[in-house]
């Protein structure tokens, strides 16, 4: 009877090590497939992260060119015809925006969310201003008074909507 105590009492040490084994084992192994999963996805997201970067500049160089663009001064330079009537300019002028904005309108997947909302408000409160300009005016208008009349509503800003707008992308893009 005493081999069978001891084959009994060495078969329960035998298994609670088998056991104790088993679960360190499983342990250790549990953590490092968690710390090669998470390596695995910072791989993939920094091979992802270096295919997007050029594509999110390029969105974000776009942007600011959309800006320089939208920009009264610029529109007015580009566009203005000395023989066109107010109205007429004043929907060119939209139209233009509108254009360059469907243009860039994909690029709000590579910028972020603050970026492209400043960059919307921008076009928006642009198409205003053209349109509050043009009311301000008789209907025998021309075009270089539609002008001036925008270049007068810029000055009374107390600050450039169109530089603040620059500022806040390169902000986004850089923070």
């Amino acid at each position: 009877m005493d081999i069978t105590a001891f084959s009994i009492d060495l078969i329960k040490y035998v298994l609670a090590g088998c056991i104790v084994a088993s679960l360190a084992n499983w342990m250790y192994w549990t953590k490092y497939n968690t710390y090669a999963f998470k390596l695995k996805i910072l791989e993939k997201k920094h091979a992802s992260n270096k295919d997007i970067l050029p594509l999110r500049l390029q969105a974000y160089e776009r942007l600011i060119l959309f800006v320089e663009r939208i920009n009264p001064a610029s529109l007015l330079v580009r566009l203005l015809e000395q023989d066109l009537s107010a109205a007429d300019f004043e929907q060119r002028l939209v139209n233009d925006i509108r254009a360059e904005y469907q243009h860039n309108v994909t690029q709000q997947l590579y910028v972020s969310d603050a970026a492209w909302s400043v960059t919307k408000q921008l076009k928006d409160n642009t198409v205003a201003l053209i349109r509050n300009a043009g009311m301000g005016l008789q209907a025998s208008a021309s075009a270089k008074e539609l002008s001036t009349m925008l270049l007068r509503h810029i000055a009374a800003l107390d600050e450039n909507p169109y530089e603040l707008a620059l500022k806040t992308i390169k902000s986004e893009l850089m923070g």
